[in-house]
């Protein structure tokens, strides 16, 4: 995981995510960690690292919802119609959000 003044950077094997937006961090529908652009992430998104991911979805057009083996659930969210929210590379395809 890296931290940028104004994105969050993270990887799951081939999958590389730069978010511009909030995301938060769930266990069992209880918010437990929350990154917003300017913040330092709180402590427990260190409980994703080396935690395998069991599914991924895509929630509407304005959502990406990521669920770990261990059950927590990350929201990365899609929240503005005028500037870009996410950088995904999967190996050399780009898709920006």
């Amino acid at each position: 995981m890296r931290v940028g003044q104004f994105d969050l950077q993270f990887t799951f094997g081939r999958v590389n995510f730069a978010v511009l937006s909030p995301v938060r961090l769930f266990r069992r529908d209880d918010l437990v960690a929350e990154w917003d652009e300017g913040r330092w992430p709180d402590a427990a998104f260190f409980d994703v690292m080396n935690d395998p991911v069991r599914s991924c979805d895509i929630i509407g057009d304005r959502q990406i919802v990521i669920e770990f083996e261990s059950g927590l659930v990350m929201r990365l969210e899609d929240h503005s119609d005028k500037y870009e929210s996410m950088h995904i590379t999967v190996d050399d395809d780009l898709w920006i959000i």
